[in-house]
């Protein structure tokens, strides 16, 4: 039995239920609605409107339905249940008398097994319909036209039927009647069987070594496998509370059904800067499917890079796409093609490296057809938007740059991936080093090497760790600080490994990287022409043109693309995005036939496509000149920005003091370097001050704040990595803002030593806000430097525990700028507590404390009651979202009798109830400087609420007492509004 207002209560889950499956299974519920008489043909009418989204279509039908009353809302639910039971049609499919005196109404009332019965036979059926002068050639075009389905053309004839007069309908039943029943569902077809079978043993193959950070494939990945960080990415302010954490959720979870931001559209966005894991995550989902583990709802996966797409020159369809560059079916192409236009939702495609596809994410010209061909890149759009493959799901991956509002537009889901945690690089060194000792041993050195630690949350950096085990355990050449140095180190390690034994000592000396000169400058120049030319993937003319040899790509820093494309030799690509930006930056310095001159047109603005580079450096440091076709003006010009970050971050270092010599000696000029040196790092600082220049004023009466712009970050990491105190020093010479705001700027612990490393050179305090980043126990402490200049620090939403915080306290305690900490939404507990006291206790400057949406419990609040006991300074305490209960209320309510400073304090979502609101009713009544109290939803009733009003009758110093989302009827509210107007429920 459904009533109707148990099926109004159940709204929410019935419109997830209609518009969790495809279109053809909304359209297969109105069948059966349709045979039963639910739905007048006026509202089936209304419900089949082309271009409507899935999810308006599911509410204008529970509208429909509530409306015809609880038999109505009954029908639908069985209606669900019989579309769900694909095999129910079957029974049905030879019930019907083919020379019914009532035709049109017969196709109706048996509509779901001629749907079925016609699926197979729909095109024979439209030819001999027009051939007898049924249907007219423009109805036949319209209901053959290849955005419908078989199904959804079967349903249209039908459709046409019932409104024309002429003997169509009678003509269908008794044809129908004499077409074969379908033995098996359209899955069991052989073709398609055949088909599985191959792609699944195809992607298997693909996807069982990693082959991206390794070019002998040794690397296994159900062996070294690690899970990363996901977070769901939400509209800020709309999908989430502010209260409330990212969710986090697993590989084998990303198909879940929350935190959509578009029920209607089909692609999941995988976002993650350079070397976070994206491609190795794809290849783990491959994976799963392939072997039968996971992710068993699609019958058919195909899986592309977008480096080796936009390769593609000639017109593609989307049956060339999925044949041609996938998998190619034996036997049956038609058959198959068919079945995946009929079933798409049981269809994914994942599409690897959109920041890597040089053509911009368009909307503007629509493609529907997926038999006509058309560009590689509009093809891809349309997939995305859903144009072609509709609820055929799709996940792309890409970097933060890459993603413009356009395409988040057409998301279901925005994951961030995030790198490893901290025991996700214990236990990913653990697997690949399962010697006895050699993890230990690594694990104990980045514990103790804070910055090569933050490094390592990026996957590829803990792989190059993990490789250059023994130069950093056994040789003693000090642990690396920037990426630079870490990217240096691999390098060492290859070509040690590509010489002779016992021919080279032990290091990366001039002589080691002088004697492979000649081949560091070809991979060099094929880096940066490709760069320049958007190109990731190399075909053999093009390695030939660069003066690749085979001793070249023995270093190992080339490996061969996976492509499953056309074609007679495999390509060849860099082992990591990363790795092409770090040889074009060697090449640009070791070259000699760069010169300064022409390095510095890396900073030069130019047209639509000018670098990032040039829009933020001053025009001081750009010199105008003629751009040259196949130049290295030309090739900088048009790469892409985000690459030019991290080239120029590696130029920057390799520039770094520490590093000039080695170069120096290799090139045989350093005056050159000295030069280059010296324009990179006036660019610098110039860039930095004209950044700040570009702040504008401060409103009167407030401290002057400036939220950085994009390209902040990445100068900054440019400035760390060259290591130059005094270059950073007089960056932020004059930087008069009193409130720098990150927010949601990705800033990690790599990031963290960074801004430290600037930061802790200015001349004035300054409140730094860092909410809703990456921080971590390790980015807590690479800030530690520049503590002693922050007035407020402010990390909500980082995933901060105990440890980091007690180490951020242990050093706060002699920072005397230092007066407010914001650590709201992290992972501590109690544990951190006592240090928390000890801060309230000695610091006496101290004026705010924030720690909502913790795990503190009445533990806790003791501690830190016990801190404020002696503190004459605190002004703001928020614990909302802990768990302190009634006992930790009755160690506040007692630290409220002596406290004369705490001016507002936030105790909601606290499970407090009566008992510990009365305790702080106590402490009230003794109080004589608090202004405001937030007990919002604490489970209090009017006996609590009586409680305070006793209290507030003896204190007129508190202003507001918040009580909202308590337990009050209508009338106790009314009560107590009328008592005291400073309760506010």
């Amino acid at each position: 039995m459904c009533t109707q207002e148990a099926f109004q209560t159940q709204r929410s889950q019935l419109v997830g239920l209609l518009v969790s499956g495809s279109l053809e299974g909304f359209e297969s519920i109105l069948d059966w609605l349709l045979s039963w008489e639910v739905l007048s043909w006026e509202d089936y009418e209304g419900l089949s409107l082309l271009g409507q989204p899935l999810s308006y279509l599911a509410r204008r039908l529970l509208d429909t339905v509530w409306n015809k009353g609880t038999w109505g809302c009954e029908q639908l639910v069985a209606a669900v249940r019989e579309a769900q039971t694909d095999c129910q049609a079957l029974e049905l499919s030879s019930c019907w008398d083919p020379h019914s005196p009532h035709p049109a109404r017969d196709l109706q009332s048996h509509r779901p097994a001629i749907v079925r019965r016609l699926y197979s036979h729909v095109e024979d059926v439209l030819n001999l319909a027009w051939e007898q002068g049924f249907i007219s050639q423009y109805e036949r075009d319209e209901i053959r036209l290849p955005i419908f389905t078989s199904s959804q053309r079967a349903r249209r004839l039908l459709d046409l039927a019932t409104v024309k007069a002429n003997g169509l309908a009678a003509f269908l039943l008794r044809h129908v009647q004499e077409l074969p029943v379908p033995l098996a569902m359209p899955s069991e077809d052989a073709a398609c069987k055949k088909y599985m079978s191959k792609l699944r043993t195809t992607i298997s193959s693909q996807s069982r070594f990693l082959s991206t950070y390794d070019g002998a494939e040794n690397l296994c990945l159900e062996e070294i496998y690690t899970e990363n960080v996901l977070e769901i990415r939400t509209e800020m302010g709309l999908a989430r509370s502010p209260q409330k954490s990212p969710a986090t959720l697993s590989l084998e979870e990303l198909f879940s059904t929350c935190g959509h931001l578009n029920e209607d559209a089909d692609t999941v966005l995988v976002v993650g800067e350079a070397g976070s894991g994206k491609s190795t995550l794809l290849q783990r989902m491959h994976l799963l499917w392939a072997s039968g583990r996971d992710f068993q709802e699609f019958l058919f996966v195909f899986p592309f890079s977008c480096r080796q797409l936009q390769c593609v020159a000639k017109p593609l369809s989307v049956q060339m796409l999925l044949f041609e560059h996938c998998c190619w079916p034996d036997f049956g192409q038609q058959e198959v093609f068919q079945f995946l236009l009929d079933h798409p939702n049981r269809v994914l495609l994942t599409f690897d490296g959109f920041d890597e596809f040089r053509f911009r994410f368009s909307d503007h010209e629509r493609h529907c057809s997926p038999t006509d061909p058309t560009s590689v890149q509009n093809l891809l759009f349309n997939l995305l938007q859903g144009n072609l493959l509709k609820n055929a799901r799709k996940v792309l991956t890409s970097r933060p740059d890459a993603v413009s509002a356009l395409l988040r537009k057409y998301l279901r889901l925005e994951i961030n991936l995030k790198g490893f945690s901290e025991e996700g690089i214990e236990l990913y060194l653990r697997k690949c080093h399962r010697e006895p000792g050699v993890a230990d041993r690594l694990i104990r050195l980045l514990k103790t090497t804070s910055a090569l630690h933050g490094l390592c949350h990026l996957p590829v950096v803990s792989w190059m760790v993990s490789k250059c085990h023994q130069e950093l355990l056994l040789h003693g050449g000090g642990s690396p600080k920037t990426s630079t140095d870490m990217y240096l180190l691999i390098l060492q390690h290859f070509l040690l490994h590509a010489s002779p034994p016992d021919s080279v000592p032990h290091s990366l000396g001039s002589h080691l990287l002088r004697g492979r000169l000649p081949t560091l400058l070809h991979l060099g120049w094929l880096a940066l022409w490709g760069l320049g030319m958007c190109c990731y993937v190399f075909s053999a003319k093009q390695l030939q043109a660069a003066h690749i040899d085979d001793e070249d790509i023995s270093l190992g820093f080339l490996v061969h693309a996976k492509t499953v494309g056309p074609g007679s030799t495999t390509p060849l690509e860099f082992l990591h995005i990363t790795f092409q930006c770090f040889f074009a930056a060697l090449y640009l310095v070791l070259s000699t036939d760069v010169s300064p001159s022409l390095l510095r047109q890396l900073f030069i603005c130019h047209g639509p496509r000018s670098s990032l580079l040039a829009r933020l450096l001053p025009t001081t440091c750009v010199p105008r000149s003629e751009r040259k076709e196949g130049s290295l003006a030309a090739l900088l010009q048009e790469a892409e920005p985000h690459n030019l970050q991290i080239t120029a971050a590696f130029l920057a270092g390799l520039l770094s003091r520490e590093h000039r010599g080695l170069l120096a000696e290799c090139q045989a000029n350093e005056e050159a370097l000295l030069r280059l040196q010296g324009r990179a790092q006036g660019c610098l600082s110039r860039s930095l001050h004209q950044h700040f220049r570009s702040i504008p004023p401060a409103v009167p009466g407030e401290a002057k704040s400036m939220h950085a712009m994009p390209g902040f970050l990445w100068l900054i990491r440019s400035l760390y990595e060259m290591q130059e105190e005094r270059l950073a020093r007089e960056a932020v010479r004059g930087l008069t803002v009193g409130h720098l705001k990150l927010t949601f700027c990705g800033v990690g612990p790599p990031e963290c030593a960074a801004l430290a490393f600037v930061l802790r050179h200015l001349r004035r305090p300054v409140a730094l806000q860092l909410d809703h980043n990456s921080v971590g126990d390790i980015g807590v402490e690479q800030l530690l430097p520049c503590l002693s200049v922050c007035k407020a620090l402010y990390l909500r939403d980082n995933n901060i525990s105990d440890r980091g915080i007690c180490k951020l306290i242990e050093h706060a305690l002699h920072c005397e700028q230092l007066q407010k900490l914001a650590l709201f939404n992290n992972k501590l507990t109690d544990g951190c507590a006592h240090s928390m006291a000890r801060l309230l206790a000695c610091k006496q400057n101290f004026l705010a404390l924030r720690l909502g949406n913790n795990h503190i419990t009445a533990a806790g609040a003791q501690a830190l009651a016990e801190g404020l006991r002696a503190n004459t300074s605190l002004q703001f305490l928020g614990l909302v979202g802990n768990d302190i209960g009634s006992v930790g209320a009755r160690a506040l309510a007692l630290m409220l009798e002596k406290n004369v400073a705490l001016e507002e304090l936030c105790l909601e979502e606290n499970h407090l109830q009566d008992e510990g609101v009365c305790s702080l009713a106590k402490g009230l009544e003794r109080n004589s400087s608090l202004k405001v109290l937030k007990l919002s939803n604490n489970c209090i009733t009017y006996l609590g609420a009586e409680g305070l009003l006793q209290a507030l009758e003896k204190n007129d110093t508190i202003l507001e007492v918040w009580l909202r989302g308590n337990t009050f009827s209508l009338e106790e509210m009314e009560r107590l509004s009328q008592k005291d107007t400073r309760l506010l429920l």
